[in-house]
């Protein structure tokens, strides 16, 4: 089966509509796993954002999410989120916060890390971000040690500018992340070559169907984790599917979790998925 990365498995998603069985202002009378509040990926609602943002948040918040992780208006431009720059940040936290949603965490591609990132992080200090993630570090497809080594490299000192702005600088998994080096997963090989001073890791749970575990890794790599991407899956069918409708063992993986050190979480299915998620992770306990 090909990589199940973020484009593949939202493919599906389509224009999304209203609505929401679940206000935020009631899921906040329940506990939540890690005791933080349920998060979504705005990339699956892309479509919806670049008609209005407003109206995109809304949706989301009457669907039960607390909190959201934004893609960057310059990186995924082309994905629906220029319309974010035509807000300032206060006006942006002011839109978020009207919803009764926050934002702390954001994507943005590598290529726009390189051309510019002191623009990427005046863009989220004014949006009030603590926490900027990178899809993959786009290396080839079948890397050298060399071609991994200067992936990290470059890496590391990002996360070096980012830490100068007080912001943490996290690497989420997808293509370059899942091939292999010299008969190891380059995953693995960039534990040990990024600073955990200066990068933390943002796990996609959906990566399963190539063998990552997310229980397995928070636990083989504690503190080293910042966040993840949280989508259910059916080993029966090979599938995406709603959180608690799957074959994962939810209870294992959060606390789990806390060894990694995650520090949030987001959902990121179409939205018919996302919102089928709410319930169970809304009354998911871990004692």
């Amino acid at each position: 089966m090909s990589v199940v990365s973020r484009r593949d498995f939202v493919k599906s998603a389509a224009t999304c509509t209203a609505a929401g069985f679940f206000s935020a202002s009631a899921l906040q009378l329940h506990a939540n796993p890690l005791g933080m509040p349920i998060g979504c990926q705005t990339w699956p609602v892309r479509e919806v954002i670049a008609k209005g943002f407003p109206g995109a948040i809304k949706q989301l918040a009457a669907a039960g999410f607390q909190t959201i992780e934004l893609c960057s208006p310059v990186g995924y431009a082309d994905s629906g989120f220029a319309a974010l720059s035509q807000y300032k940040g206060s006006e942006l936290r002011k839109i978020l916060s009207d919803a009764g949603v926050s934002c702390v965490s954001s994507h943005f591609g590598i290529a726009e890390l390189r051309q510019n990132q002191e623009r990427a992080i005046s863009w989220a200090k004014d949006v009030g971000l603590s926490q900027m993630m990178v899809p993959s570090l786009d290396g080839p497809e079948k890397p050298t040690m060399d071609d991994v080594k200067r992936a990290a490299d470059e890496y590391n000192k990002m996360g070096e500018q980012a830490a100068k702005a007080g912001i943490e600088q996290g690497l989420h998994n997808e293509g370059f992340e899942l091939s292999m080096v010299e008969g190891k997963r380059t995953y693995d090989v960039l534990f040990g070559l990024l600073d955990p001073k200066l990068v933390k890791f943002q796990f996609q749970v959906s990566t399963i169907s190539h063998g990552y575990d997310a229980a397995e890794y928070f636990t083989k790599y504690p503190g080293r984790f910042i966040s993840m991407h949280v989508q259910g899956w059916s080993a029966a069918s090979r599938k995406i599917m709603p959180v608690g409708q799957d074959t994962l063992d939810w209870k294992k993986i959060f606390a789990a979790a806390k060894t990694g050190g995650i520090k949030n979480y987001f959902v990121e299915m179409n939205l018919d998925m996302m919102k089928a998620s709410v319930p169970y992770l809304r009354n998911l306990q871990l004692a």
